[in-house]
């Protein structure tokens, strides 16, 4: 009786341990989709263009992390995904590092052709967490809503049984990883595909350096000036602010 029930007892605190057990480096992989017909306008050259575009741009990026510091960039397009060269350049150039103890991130973001880098605090992201649940990659995820530039909702899966608080991009800020992302005013969603527990390549969690650095404030002012005459053609006032607000959008994601 006794060796049944210190069996029982060790089976026990096996499984326990098992359930306590937190993720603090990993890789994970994620399949990023844009429906970017829609994102295009519709005069007649986006018209045009929209003939020889896939419907979706899909690619895939790693967030690697360790030692609460994480970067997260692009690894690879689907072979489903036909779309020009100038699209895509964007894509691959753009990375994302985050300091979560200092709270200090670092962004390399390509806006028109030029490569800005931005330092600067870690945005803060107003965050309603609910009730619903779903699996991602084998990871119970729940979901929260968020908001960022005032009225652009983000919709959020994420586990606590990965520790640092990031997410794609520059979301973060929820008690655990962002496995699940979608953000249906830019057409885009997230998804964790698979996160691998080891890490071959963590001297890529590192910051990018360059000769002229911007804060978050000074890069909105260049872009605002930059920017000022853009979207002012045609008769279609609403589609121009549409147009205006998701390159803004994209440019400080």
């Amino acid at each position: 009786m006794k060796s049944i029930l210190f069996f029982i007892a060790a089976l026990l605190f096996t499984t326990t341990s098992k359930a306590q057990q937190f993720i603090d480096k990993a890789v994970i992989e994620y399949e990023v989709n844009t429906n970017l017909k829609k994102t295009m306008s519709n005069d007649s050259w986006d018209e045009m263009m929209k003939e020889n575009l896939s419907d979706l741009k899909i690619s895939y990026y790693t967030y690697t992390f360790e030692d609460n510091k994480s970067v997260y960039k692009f690894d690879r397009w689907s072979p489903k995904t036909r779309i020009p060269k100038h699209e895509k350049d964007a894509d691959e150039e753009n990375n994302w590092y985050f300091d979560f103890t200092t709270g200090k991130m670092n962004m390399q973001k390509q806006i028109v052709g030029t490569n800005f880098v931005i330092t600067d605090s870690i945005p803060n992201i107003q965050w309603k967490i609910t009730n619903e649940h779903r699996e991602i990659a084998g990871y119970n995820c729940r979901k929260a809503v968020g908001k960022i530039f005032d009225d652009v909702y983000l919709f959020a899966f994420y586990t606590d049984d990965i520790t640092i608080s990031g997410g794609p991009c520059s979301v973060n800020g929820l008690p655990g990883m962002i496995l699940g992302l979608s953000i249906p005013r830019l057409y885009t969603s997230f998804i964790a595909t698979k996160i691998d527990l080891k890490i071959s390549n963590a001297s890529d969690i590192k910051p990018i350096t360059a000769k002229k650095t911007y804060d978050l404030k000074e890069l909105k002012t260049l872009i605002e000036e930059k920017t000022k005459d853009w979207y002012t053609y045609g008769e279609d006032k609403e589609e121009n602010k549409r147009q205006k607000n998701m390159f803004l959008w994209n440019a400080f994601l």
